[in-house]
This record gives C-alpha cells, sequence and structure tokens, in this order.
C-alpha cells in the first residue's frame, strides 16, 4: 500500500508518542518497531486502518495517560478496535515502569493467548506482524551477543518458547496468510537458535 494522508499522520503521531522509548535489546529508539510491524503488514495487505493499528499497536500498552479514547478520537473506530484487541492490560505504574511488570508476565500472556483465540483478523494479522518483528531482533540479539541477551528479558528461555510458540499455533490455526506462514517460519528458526 502507498503513503496515504492517514498513514503519514499515524507515522508522526506514533513516532512522538514513542517518544525517548528504546527497543529492550538494542537500545534503538522504540519507534523502529511499529515501523516495521506497519511495514511488514504494508507489504501484505492493503488495508489502511491495519496498517495505522499497526503503526500505534503498542501505544495503550507503552505510553502512559494515552487512552483508547483519545485513540479513537485520532484514527477513528475500527483502529482503536483492532489496537484494543492486540493490547495487554497493563497498571498505569507499569506502564512507566516496566520492571513491576516481571510478577504479572505469566498471567497476562496466558490472558493475551486466550483473547487472540478470540480476536478479528485484523488483529491477528497485526499480532503476527508484532511477533515476526520481535522474534527476528530477538534472533538479530541472539546471533550478536548470544545467551546475554536474554537478560535483557523478563522471561527465560522456556518461557519465551512457550509464549512464542503458543501464539504462533493460536495465529496458525485462525489465520490462513502468507504473514503466519512466515510467522511460522520464523518462530522455528528462533526455537533451533535459543534450544542449541
Amino acid at each position: 500500500m502507498f503513503l496515504t494522508e492517514r498513514i503519514d499522520r499515524a507515522i508522526e503521531r506514533a513516532t512522538v508518542l514513542h517518544g525517548e522509548q528504546k527497543r529492550k535489546i538494542s537500545g534503538v529508539p522504540y519507534i523502529v518497531h511499529p515501523y516495521a510491524v506497519a511495514f511488514l503488514l504494508a507489504h501484505f495487505i492493503d488495508d489502511e486502518d491495519v496498517i495505522i493499528a499497526g503503526l500505534l499497536h503498542d501505544v495503550l500498552e507503552d505510553v502512559p495517560g494515552y487512552t483508547e479514547e483519545m485513540l479513537r478520537e485520532e484514527f477513528g473506530e475500527r483502529v482503536a478496535a483492532i489496537v484494543a484487541e492486540v493490547t495487554e492490560d497493563f497498571s498505569i505504574e507499569e506502564k512507566e515502569n516496566h520492571a513491576l511488570r516481571k510478577d504479572s508476565w505469566r498471567g497476562r500472556k496466558e490472558q493475551y493467548l486466550e483473547n487472540l483465540k478470540n480476536d478479528s483478523r485484523e488483529a491477528l494479522l497485526v499480532a503476527a506482524a508484532d511477533k515476526v518483528h520481535n522474534m527476528r531482533s530477538l534472533l538479530d540479539g541472539h546471533r550478536q551477543g548470544g545467551e546475554q541477551v536474554l537478560a535483557s528479558f523478563v522471561a527465560n528461555r522456556e518461557n519465551l518458547i512457550w509464549f512464542y510458540g503458543s501464539a504462533v499455533q493460536v495465529i496458525a490455526e485462525r489465520l490462513s496468510h502468507p504473514l503466519s506462514q512466515e510467522l511460522e517460519r520464523v518462530f522455528e528458526e528462533l526455537k533451533t537458535a535459543l534450544e542449541a
């Protein structure tokens, strides 16, 4: 899909909202991740709202004070609904301090997986693109830094494999799409690397 006025506005808004946030493995500006998710989606689909949801998929989780109502006002009901479907439930404190997320990690991931079983096709596409990029980033970090890259995660190796494997299984069962096939391929590569 070509760059539309709304997608351009979403790029700007995501950049401002994620501000100074950094990726945990590489330390690069966090906005690289939403850009990559949106780029993956734009490669596979021609749906402006889904691409915008990809750009904004983490704002409700990671931007303190930014609400679903604000997202709805800025980008419409459909975008807000897709983002809400892929959003994990964090307290205000957990949004502001990621270290507090450790104790609730497993429960949140289990709830995320349950929600994924009922999510819309559009939300599954965003979730798939999100997981593809996250796993590729983890693979790259593992290749460069070896086992030490895992120290930056709340979850250990077994839990990472469990979560990504479970998400891949749910998405693959519900979404027949080339992006789902890419998700399965990247997971097998990641699992092989982490179990080596």
